[in-house]
């Protein structure tokens, strides 16, 4: 594989069960260090794509090259080229931190003479010092989600997968997590993690939107918040909530509306003034605290990105 070549390359990789089709025509490229985030709600077919890229799953049709090995026909010898990972973190709960990491040097086959010097890395790089010979069934799901992280890197692969890694973690630990992928990437580690969180998107070179099994967008987060939402967005402050957005999204100016924590985020036709908004909520008996414009958020750009799509053709 040439240096200038992708590390992960799919082409119209799609995925069927039965009558459904839980991946469908899915195109990507990714290059050596990058990290890319697979978005999407939960059955967006986010797991089924990096299950087929693992090569734990084969397609229905389409191809995909990981690290130099077609998923279809090299899947055994794919998988000492890869580190996986997945939102139960595939730890022995009644093993201590040592010795899952002895476990899993055996698994991936690391060479005896190498095998304490990559359980110390991967301690002091989760942090873990002091808790080496504590149970995992009684860690903190923030020191688990690490220790799992030390255990799918272990026999240090070109590419990692995190299918969902982040779930049912406090925000904290999180972010502590996500700077132990960047620290990966720097190596030259290519990432791949899928999650539910919008907010998680802020940390990925890249971002893959997908839904129903579609890979609606990709690009950076500002290149996606750039994207072109045919329309003005406001953000509206006002009472009651809910008979606010039921009545905005009967008013003709308005292309949709959301609730966004205690505001609306209310998206308009070019052209649309703000004061429409209020004028049409004040008849209606609305209290209007404040309407502002605002820049989309990456969750906005989803939201709109996924209408647009169901309406129309997918994009790839």
């Amino acid at each position: 594989m040439s240096a200038a070549a992708p590390v992960v390359e799919a082409v119209g990789l799609t995925k069927r069960f039965g009558a459904f089709t839980a991946v469908d025509g899915l195109n990507l490229s990714i290059a050596q260090g990058e990290v890319v985030g697979f978005i999407g709600p939960n059955g967006a077919g986010k797991s089924t794509t990096i299950r087929m890229l693992c090569g734990l799953l084969s397609p229905s049709a389409g191809r995909a090259c990981v690290a130099g090995f077609d998923v279809g026909t090299q899947a055994e010898a794919l998988r000492s080229h890869i580190g996986y990972m997945s939102q139960k973190f595939s730890l022995y709960g009644d093993l201590t931190c040592r010795e899952n990491l002895r476990f899993f040097c055996g698994i991936y086959r690391v060479p005896r003479r190498e095998i304490a010097e990559r359980i110390q890395l991967a301690i002091s790089t989760a942090g873990l010092e002091g808790r080496e010979d504590t149970l995992v069934r009684t860690l903190a799901g923030g020191w688990k989600q690490r220790l799992a992280l030390g255990c799918a890197n272990l026999h240090h692969p070109p590419v990692l997968f995190l299918d969902e890694p982040t779930s049912g973690v406090e925000p904290e630990a999180r972010r502590r997590f996500w700077d132990l992928i960047h620290g990966l990437a720097a190596g030259g580690v290519t990432v791949l993690v899928s999650t539910h969180y919008m907010d998680e998107a802020e940390y990925c070179h890249r971002i893959a939107l997908i839904d129903a099994g579609h890979l609606v967008a990709i690009g950076s987060p500002s290149e996606l918040r750039e994207q072109n939402l045919g329309g003005n967005l406001f953000e509206v402050a006002c009472t009651p909530l809910g008979a606010a957005l039921a009545a905005l999204r009967e008013a003709p100016e308005v292309i949709d509306a959301a609730i966004f924590g205690d505001r609306l985020h209310v998206l308009m036709h070019l052209g649309a003034a703000n004061t429409v908004l209020q004028q049409f909520l004040a008849a209606r008996h609305i209290e209007v605290t404040s309407v502002r414009a605002i820049r989309a958020s990456l969750e906005d750009v989803f939201v709109q990105l996924v209408t647009h799509a169901d309406k129309g053709v997918h994009s790839t």
